[in-house]
C-alpha cells in the first residue's frame, strides 16, 4: 500500500476552476470516467477552440444556487450509464482537490438529477493514486 492514499467511498472534493468547494462525491470503481451533474450544456468557442458552457449547482441541497461555467472541450465520448443506456457526453479536464492532494481529472458532463450524488469519481481519476476503503467515508476530506 506504499505511496497510495486511502479514501472512503464518499469524499468531498473541490473543483476550484468552477468555484466549487466541499462537493460530496461517490467514489465509484465501477465507473471508468468521473461524471458531474450539469444543466444547460451548450457547445461554444472558448478562446477560439471548441468548448462547452454549462450550469453547476454547487450546493447539493440548494438547487436554486447556480454557477454558469465554461471549459475547453477535451473529448466527446459514448458512455454507458448505470441504467444500461448509452449516451454521447462532453468531456472536460479540470483540477480536483481532495484534502491537500490536487490532480487533473477527466469529467463527463451529464444530467444526474435523479442520483443521490452530483458527482461520481471514477477509476480513471483514482488509478495509481488511491485505495478505496468501502467501509469508510470522508477519510481525506471533511464531512459536509
Amino acid at each position: 500500500m506504499k505511496d497510495k492514499m486511502i479514501i472512503g467511498h464518499i469524499e468531498a472534493i473541490n473543483l476550484s476552476e468552477f468555484g466549487i468547494t466541499c462537493l460530496p462525491v461517490r467514489v465509484d470503481t465501477g465507473a471508468q470516467t468521473s461524471s458531474l451533474h450539469v444543466d444547460n450544456i451548450k457547445q461554444v468557442s472558448v478562446k477560439g477552440k471548441p468548448g462547452v458552457e454549462f450550469d453547476i449547482h454547487p450546493e447539493m441541497h440548494n438547487v436554486d444556487k447556480v454557477i454558469r461555467c465554461s471549459a475547453p472541450l477535451h473529448d466527446v465520448r459514448k458512455v454507458k450509464s448505470s441504467n444500461g443506456m448509452s449516451e454521447q457526453r462532453y468531456v472536460i479536464k479540470t483540477r480536483a482537490q481532495l484534502g491537500d492532494f490536487e490532480w487533473d481529472i477527466e469529467v463527463t458532463l451529464t444530467n444526474r438529477a435523479d442520483m443521490t450524488y452530483l458527482m461520481l469519481l471514477g477509476r480513471q481519476a483514482l488509478s495509481g493514486l488511491f485505495y478505496v476503503d468501502v467501509s469508510q467515508t470522508f477519510v481525506m476530506s471533511s464531512e459536509v
